[in-house]
């Protein structure tokens, strides 16, 4: 008998906004002036907390910070396509993400602050949450669509298999969104894994991968748009690779200058997701001076007056770290709780 061919895939990329600020009109979502304004008053906020956030780590004001610089595109592109209704599941860098959504920032710097009411870093564990708050939403009849957030080093989570497996076999109302930073710490992403997208991943499972330009806010939006309105129709799960970069170090705690080159870092600086949306609003008469001081500006004062608020919140009491684990305490916890 001849060999046959059973199966083949086609992995798409999608790229709408250039570095040079142009767009491909076929592909452009319809968005307004104002629509594409917040996006870009997003982006800076974004930014804006993320820098001040940095700054409070090394002043020893924060405890131990993962940047966004240069994936706030991944985070905010995706974010506007979802509904208040819809339930997210990031992982620890979605900063962006919960600004978009309208989370108070106070409570971001808090979170990275180490208060014990907030502390939370999943890498992969969260993606199996959204496979099941998926399953339950289809079970309700919830015509909702579950967002789930993760990093090329996530993908070597056995959590994450286990849960695209479950959506594509059950046809669950979830987006599996990967922000590929090309770095899971030091390790760079041909050693995650040898397929050539990590978007290909999908196929595997049954059902639809698509790679986006990660720092293209109009590609992303676009990809996850469609992705969302796909779940709430009940037509299953999308995984969405957004190719993107992460241009600071891990966290606070690493030094990225050990593992990649100057030339790397420098290369990704030009094609900075700020930088391509501003290129695009100046030649279409949506930028000016005036318009960035105003941004700047109010951008600093939101991100000023959460620093404030954050930081005027009473301490939790330290013993909460051990009260509320367990229904009671363990031995072991009376021992350290006691040491304490």
């Amino acid at each position: 008998m001849p060999v046959r061919v059973i199966e083949t895939i086609d992995i798409k990329r999608l790229d709408i906004l250039d570095e040079k600020g142009n767009v491909d009109e076929s592909l452009m979502p319809a968005l307004s002036d104002i629509e594409i304004k917040g996006m870009y008053e997003l982006l800076t906020l974004s930014r804006t907390f993320d820098h001040h956030a940095l700054s409070l780590q090394r002043e020893g004001r924060m405890g131990t910070y993962a940047s966004i610089f240069g994936q706030e595109a991944s985070q905010i592109g995706s974010a506007l396509a979802l509904e208040k209704s819809d339930w997210i599941f990031p992982s620890f860098r979605e900063m962006g993400v919960y600004i978009t959504m309208g989370y108070p920032l106070h409570m971001l710097f808090q979170y990275w602050g180490g208060d014990e009411r907030g502390v939370c870093v999943p890498v992969g564990t969260q993606t199996p949450h959204a496979a099941g708050a998926a399953m339950a939403a289809k079970y309700k009849g919830d015509k909702i669509a579950v967002a789930c957030y993760f990093g090329d080093g996530g993908t070597s989570e056995g959590d994450f298999h286990e849960s695209m497996n479950m959506a594509g076999v059950f046809k669950l109302p979830v987006v599996f969104i990967c922000q590929n930073n090309q770095w899971a710490i030091s390790v760079p992403r041909e050693r995650q894994t040898a397929s050539k997208t990590i978007a290909q991943k999908a196929a595997a499972y049954g059902f639809e991968g698509v790679q986006v330009d990660g720092n293209d806010i109009f590609a992303v939006y676009k990809a996850t748009k469609e992705a969302v309105d796909k779940a709430r129709r009940g037509d299953g799960p999308t995984f969405i690779e957004c190719f993107t970069y992460r241009m600071s170090d891990h966290t606070t705690a690493d030094d990225a200058a050990r593992y990649r080159t100057k030339e790397e870092v420098d290369a990704w600086k030009a094609k900075d997701p700020i930088l391509r949306l501003r290129l695009f609003m100046e030649k279409n008469g949506l930028w000016s001076e005036q318009y960035q001081k105003e941004v700047e500006e109010k951008a600093k004062t939101v991100v000023d007056e959460a620093i404030r608020t954050a930081e005027a919140i009473e301490h939790p009491e330290p013993k909460d770290m051990f009260t509320y684990t367990y229904e009671k305490l363990t031995p072991r916890q009376i021992k350290e709780m006691r040491d304490f």
